[in-house]
């Protein structure tokens, strides 16, 4: 990736301060081919939802728990760990369970691997699989997963920075991703800078409907009225 294509702290920072619904309907202005792909489509467990949402780079990786590992877990686990730091930055690790219907049967993430993944820089993770060791995640590190058991089984990494899919999302490493407590989508880099701007734009037509909304004499036809008026806004 073109270092010029990254962004800033405070761009990232204005993103940061956006919640994900929010960005999703930014991008159908700026990016209206992606209305249909790139987000989370699927439930979720979110660990704490006072949290703000994270914004970085997918630090990809796929894991198994089903069975004991084949090879040496840890040389593969550290070369992950080599993935998570390495540019671009801030990470957001994204981990695809390929247990199938047996997805998270044990849990990659609990209050080790919180500390480590926190201590190496990554703000939370994204993941099909599990958590486990709820009251005792690192402070400030976000988990949305899709259940919470209480064993981590055999769960290894497999395959370290390719292409995952989860909850109906697909996540390349390195691509911009969004989440909070209604799920992730995926910002494409071309149109990052844009998002706030349309966020802000969305906001401004929204407004309209919901003063009128708030009228003691609201009917359809005051609706379509500000709905008209709402469209008009640039």
């Amino acid at each position: 990736m073109a270092s010029d294509s990254l962004l800033n702290e405070d761009e990232l920072a204005a993103l940061r301060a956006l919640d994900t619904p929010t960005v999703c309907n930014a991008l159908e202005l700026v990016c209206p081919d992606r209305r249909g792909f790139g987000f989370s489509s699927e439930p979720m467990f979110c660990l704490d939802p006072s949290l703000p949402p994270l914004v970085g780079y997918a630090k990809t990786l796929t894991i198994r728990s089903t069975e004991p590992p084949e090879g040496n877990p840890l040389k593969t686990r550290l070369e992950y760990y080599r993935h998570l730091v390495a540019d671009p930055q801030p990470a957001v690790a994204v981990i695809q369970d390929l247990d199938g219907d047996r997805a998270g049967f044990g849990s990659f993430w609990g209050e080790v691997n919180s500390n480590i993944h926190r201590g190496l820089g990554c703000a939370g993770v994204i993941t099909d699989g599990s958590t486990r060791d709820l009251d005792d995640i690192a402070p400030g590190f976000q988990i949305l997963a899709r259940k919470v058991v209480p064993s981590h089984a055999w769960v290894h990494p497999v395959e370290i920075g390719g292409r995952v899919e989860v909850f109906g999302m697909a996540v390349a490493a390195g691509d911009l991703v969004h989440a909070d407590r209604h799920g992730a989508v995926v910002v494409p880099h071309e149109v990052a800078r844009e998002v706030p701007a349309a966020a802000a734009l969305v906001g401004r037509r929204e407004a309209v409907i919901l003063e009128a909304c708030a009228e003691p004499d609201f009917d359809v036809e005051r609706l379509g009225e500000a709905m008209g008026q709402a469209a008009k806004i640039s």
